[in-house]
């Protein structure tokens, strides 16, 4: 089965995995979905990732992470930027998600970085998703 909006799949697999209380889970490698989970990693949103090199493409396997009281820390996830209508920000119209509370994910010419990083280098780029 072709996918064509892999980085969508990988956000629905971890909020299915977090409605559902799951400690891991896992989804087909690619270069741009390791950068997400560097950068969720980062943030303080799951625990850790690893990578199989198994099969052709291989997986990455997420950790999801939880509060002390069995809470969910990733509440929200939304894909901005899709494949049949892409958005650009410059680094001065990048949204702030939830007040600041949340974060944005952009693909920038200096890599996948967040909205905050993004502006206080002053770079723009594809807004790919957000979380809260």
């Amino acid at each position: 089965m072709s996918m064509n909006d892999p980085l969508a799949d990988m956000l629905t697999r971890i909020r299915n995995a977090t409605r559902a209380y799951f400690p891991v889970v896992e989804m087909p490698l690619s270069k741009l979905k390791v950068n997400v989970a560097k950068v969720l990693v980062e943030e303080g949103y799951i625990a850790n990732y690893h990578i199989i090199q198994q099969g052709p493409q291989g997986t990455l396997k997420l950790e999801l992470k939880y509060g002390p009281n069995n809470e969910q820390v990733i509440t929200g996830l939304r894909r901005i930027s899709k494949p049949g209508l892409r958005q650009y920000k410059r680094s001065t119209n990048i949204p702030k998600v939830l007040s600041g509370l949340g974060i944005a994910i952009l693909s920038t010419s200096q890599g996948v970085i967040t909205d905050r990083q993004a502006r206080q280098q002053n770079i723009g780029g594809e807004l790919l998703c957000e979380v809260w």
